[in-house]
């Protein structure tokens, strides 16, 4: 009976050290100043878009909104003010390397959403109070990007 006890115990610890090993943690954002380091195109298009400028756009009232800033902000960090590259292309801790970005199939099982189309219409909807309908194709020219 104690060794079965022995075993269970030792076998738990076993299982849990495997389990906090295997564990993965979630991606995170890095900020438009990584990105720009080596996408200096893409950035100075972006520097000029309402994008770029979304935060600043809110009154200051609504800066403090979580509702308001969701779609102003990257991710859920204050710091990252504006719609920047990774809240459409994904947080890019994981694939932001040259090693990894120079493989497009790598980058993308890291976490790289190449082609964003469906993520644009998470913020640009009825839930937005300026919602004035949105259509990729017409929107895409304005912001259009390519590598």
């Amino acid at each position: 009976m104690r060794l079965t006890r022995v075993f269970t115990v030792l076998a738990t610890m076993v299982a849990i050290t495997a389990m906090a090993y295997t564990a993965k943690a979630a991606p995170t954002y890095v900020g438009v100043n990584q990105c720009k380091m080596c996408h200096m195109k893409q950035y100075n298009v972006w520097k000029d878009t309402a994008h770029a400028k979304a935060f600043d756009a809110l009154k200051p009232a609504d800066q403090a909104k979580p509702e308001c800033i969701k779609c102003h902000i990257t991710g859920d960090n204050k710091e990252l003010k504006g719609v920047q590259c990774e809240a459409c292309h994904g947080a890019g801790s994981e694939y932001k390397s040259f090693a990894v970005m120079k493989n497009v199939k790598e980058a993308e099982a890291k976490g790289l959403v190449p082609k964003p189309v469906n993520v644009c219409v998470k913020c640009h909807n009825k839930n937005s109070p300026n919602f004035k309908g949105f259509d990729f194709n017409t929107a895409w020219p304005k912001i259009k990007h390519g590598l």
